[in-house]
């Protein structure tokens, strides 16, 4: 395993990777100049900050990037998209400078209401102006916050504890978190009709830029003082300028700003505006925690597969990824099963598995319908595109959209009877022949038992329990007597071991006839694994070869599935 910290990190960052056996890393001070695209050819890591941009010239030198590390929240420097494309999942740290600036915040806001800036620069001129310094409380103001996230409640958990209101907006948070923090939710609006103090602490989306402008500086309280310590476009800076030179606006504390380093701006001269340059999170503590943070989420998506604060992809915490982890791969593998049956050239006279499929339809059953299932979706798709170049379970459903595939899903908590959880999965394919268009569904049922052993449950309608796992046989025959020892016989003259052998029986329509049925053999194989090789076995061939030759016998085939 190659880790790239392509810029400085803490010595107790770097620990955490050096502590794994085996593993390469390369530090910044190794990396000679213009000398990263070449670390990065063999390289499975990818640790930044600000400085380094990684692009999709950058990334097309790192074919076997896996992971993409920002120590810090912001990953305008990462080519998320591309990343995605690429199937490289792009990690930030949000929440572990969370506390740094909160506390800023609280300092910003007492340094605008006491004027500490003014103060010490008098002090510092010899001047004593005592009388002209009086200043105003946090006790009792009403504080809006924008955004709830942990440093929004961070900061309310401390302007609390200053005595002032709280009120919040956040269409993402449940109303019992904000109560619990002593926060009441109001509309945008009132939030800036109300407060004294407005603090923002939003992502930047194409709703929040721009979210302090003429128009709402309009509605808000006259005499509101403002902090941003979030992201520098959420403000329309000439707007916020002119309603502080108006007055309206009593204050503005801005720590980002649109363009940094700050070089120009309306604001220089106004002196009831408090500037830094972007410190929120520049404390010893904030960037140990972010650092630390940073390499124990790497370490353990590339050691597990936990996918923790990803941008790009759904993430899971540890013990959320404990439990549906199992799921993911049986997920995967039911993919690996049915977008083989989907591109059999028996069946549908092509081997192009990704060709004719139009739809994937997912419906979690029971407790799979309370999870996190993003991963059981991208799991199953890569099941289903296995063979595709580059398709992984990170880039799985941009592959999917990129080749015209809808794909639905449905989420059932109440099931009756049977296993309390269950991944029911269908493709729709069609083919253009000289008939006309053909279509048809491959379907499975499966579950996890013992926590974590994948079982088919169902197939093209057929009940059968098998397990998903090492070489299948998958022969579909007439229901008369005499097949199952004829495949029996024929394994066994092949030499070839039988590990299970699971029968089915299609439900006989009315008025059927002994004989006029037809059933459906799983048979797991003592087979090493084929480790994605192409070719078949002689052993197997021969025994394919006898098992077509019995007249009962409808269709054979033979599928690996294994960990992708």
């Amino acid at each position: 395993m190659k880790i790239v910290l392509a810029e400085k990190v803490s010595p107790a960052t770097l620990a955490i990777f050096q502590k794994e056996p085996g593993w390469n890393i390369v530090t910044s001070d190794q990396i000679a100049p213009g000398g990263l695209p070449a670390e990065l050819a063999d390289a499975d890591a990818l640790i930044v900050r600000s400085a380094v941009q990684a692009d999709a010239a950058l990334l097309a030198a790192a074919p076997k990037l896996r992971i993409i590390g920002r120590a810090g929240v912001g990953v305008d420097n990462i080519d998320a998209a591309e990343a995605t494309r690429r199937g490289i999942v792009v990690m930030n740290t949000p929440g572990a400078n969370a506390t740094a600036v909160a506390e800023l915040t609280l300092g910003l806001m007492i340094s605008m209401c006491r004027a500490i800036p003014r103060a010490n620069a008098t002090m510092h001129a010899a001047k004593w102006e005592k009388k002209s310094l009086q200043g105003s409380e946090l006790r009792g103001k009403t504080l809006g916050i924008v955004g709830l996230g942990r440093i929004g409640l961070e900061v309310a958990r401390r302007a609390k504890a200053f005595g002032m209101e709280l009120i919040g907006y956040d269409p993402f948070i449940a109303p019992v978190i904000a109560r619990e923090n002593g926060v009441t939710l109001v509309p945008i609006d009132e939030i800036f009709s109300s407060s004294d103090f407005l603090s923002l602490h939003v992502g930047l989306t194409p709703q929040t830029e721009g979210l302090i402008n003429k128009h709402s500086i309009a509605i808000m309280k006259k005499g509101i003082r403002i902090v941003n310590c979030a992201r520098g476009e959420l403000i329309v800076d000439e707007a916020l300028a002119e309603g502080i030179a108006s007055g309206h606006v009593a204050g503005a504390a801005l720590d980002v700003f649109r363009s940094e380093p700050l070089k120009e701006s309306p604001y220089f001269g106004l002196d009831n505006v408090l500037l830094s340059p972007h410190i929120a999170g520049s404390t010893d503590e904030a960037q140990e925690a972010i650092g630390i943070q940073l390499a124990n989420q790497v370490r353990d998506y590339l050691k597990l597969g936990v996918v923790q604060n990803a941008v790009n992809v759904a993430s899971l915490s540890e013990e959320e990824y404990a439990e549906v982890s199992p799921y993911i791969e049986m997920a995967s593998r039911l993919g690996q099963l049915l977008g083989h049956a989907a591109g059999s050239a028996e069946r549908r006279g092509s081997k192009d598995s990704l060709g004719n499929v139009e739809s994937i339809s997912l419906t979690y059953n029971g407790r799979l319908a309370q999870l996190k299932t993003d991963m059981i979706r991208n799991a199953a798709i890569a099941g289903i595109l296995h063979g595709a170049d580059g398709v992984n379970r990170i880039n799985a459903s941009a592959a999917a959209a990129e080749r015209g595939i809808r794909v639905q899903e449905d989420k059932r908590e109440q099931i009756s009877g049977g296993t309390g959880a269950t991944l029911r999965l269908s493709l729709h394919w069609t083919r253009e022949s000289t008939g006309g268009a053909e279509q048809g569904n491959w379907t499975g049922l499966a579950t996890v038992l013992h926590g974590s052993s994948p079982r088919l449950l169902s197939y093209d309608g057929i009940d059968i329990e098998a397990e998903l796992a090492g070489t299948l046989v998958i022969i579909r025959n007439q229901d008369v007597p005499g097949v199952i020892g004829r495949i029996g016989t024929i394994l066994g003259e092949a030499k070839l071991n039988i590990a299970s052998f699971a029968l089915g029986r299609a439900k006989p329509s009315k008025g059927s006839k002994p004989g006029e049925g037809h059933a459906l053999a799983v048979v797991q194989l003592d087979l090493a694994q084929m480790d994605g090789s192409t070719s078949t076995p002689p052993e197997l061939e021969q025994a394919l070869s006898a098992l077509r030759q019995v007249e009962a016998i409808t269709s054979v085939r033979t599928v690996e599935l294994g960990k992708l």
